[in-house]
């Protein structure tokens, strides 16, 4: 089983991790949370395309919500009951992943 942050990991990846893109981290039910905008739907899905492969690789998967253009995400290990460095690992994966979306231009 994989062993759970401390208090002062969590508090400390809020602290120090710069989000993704203008959106933090936050602290919501135990889970590690961010919500996005894109400029549209297509835009929205390709982001969450883009993550689903990077956490198809991990072996650690989002709880996340789609509307049109927002993206809703959610993080914890539910085997570990809370917060795990899978969690903060993926989280600085979908910030990479959203910083590359963001810069990318857009042909359709």
């Amino acid at each position: 089983m994989t062993q759970r942050l401390t208090e002062q990991e969590i508090a400390h990846f809020l602290a120090t991790d710069p989000g993704v893109g203008p959106s933090p981290w936050r602290l919501e039910a135990g889970r590690l949370c961010v919500s996005l905008t894109f400029p549209d739907f297509v835009s929205a899905f390709a982001f969450m395309t883009a993550v689903a492969m990077v956490a198809e690789k991990s072996d650690h998967h989002p709880e996340w919500r789609n509307v049109y253009n927002r993206v809703d995400i959610g993080l914890t290990t539910h085997d570990a009951g809370g917060l795990t460095h899978k969690d903060t690992d993926l989280a600085r994966q979908i910030a990479r992943v959203y910083a590359r979306a963001a810069s990318a231009p857009v042909f359709f």
